[in-house]
């Protein structure tokens, strides 16, 4: 009888850290989900800060450049749409199309601009040019640290065991902040 009773015990004992081990996994891989998540809400929250700072100076720089080339008002229009669109997008994907569209309308302006020496001579002119060009960098790493959250993120979900776990708690992947157009792929040129 103590040999079935010790057999049961240690039976039982064997089962408790199992279980106690999937637990833990669960817990594990929950607050890794939850770590993830919040990186990628943050670094999206980093990008939306650089994407309102380049959209608090477009109207500045526009208004620069019109007193300059008042005739150009088909590519004030455009920025100005662009902007406006870049602003009220809802989802990554929109606001990847938007910007794209941003991207082009800027390099459209700086191309009219480069018609008019005296502009390009002009001190305000520069300095929005260089805080304009600052701010693309620090919208691309932020673009970058984004994807690069995503990415781990996503790679979590599809793996197993990770994907048992979030399965259950409907985790699901994100999508990636991609620049769609082959031309906006560039940077957008602010030097003359």
């Amino acid at each position: 009888m103590n040999a079935g009773i010790a057999i049961l015990v240690t039976l039982l004992i064997g089962i408790g850290i199992l279980l106690l081990l999937v637990v833990a996994s669960f817990i594990v891989y929950y607050n890794r989900f939850v770590t993830l998540r919040n990186r990628i809400d943050n670094a999206w929250h980093q990008i939306d800060v650089q994407l309102r700072r380049r959209y608090d100076l477009i109207p500045n720089l526009v208004e620069t450049v019109k007193g300059y080339a008042t005739h150009e008002r088909e590519t004030f229009e455009k920025v100005t749409e662009a902007r406006a669109a870049a602003i009220n997008a809802q989802s990554v994907s929109e606001q990847g199309n938007a910007e794209n569209m941003l991207s082009g309308a800027l390099k459209s302006l700086f191309a009219v601009a480069e018609a008019y020496p005296q502009l390009r001579a002009n001190e305000n002119f520069l300095a929005l040019q260089e805080e304009l060009a600052g701010t693309e960098g620090k919208i691309a790493y932020a673009r970058q640290f984004y994807n690069d959250m995503v990415m781990q993120l996503n790679t979590a979900v599809q793996r197993f065991p990770a994907n048992v776990v979030a399965g259950i708690f409907n985790i699901k992947e994100r999508d990636y902040f991609v620049i769609e157009e082959e031309e906006a792929r560039g940077p957008v040129k602010v030097q003359f």
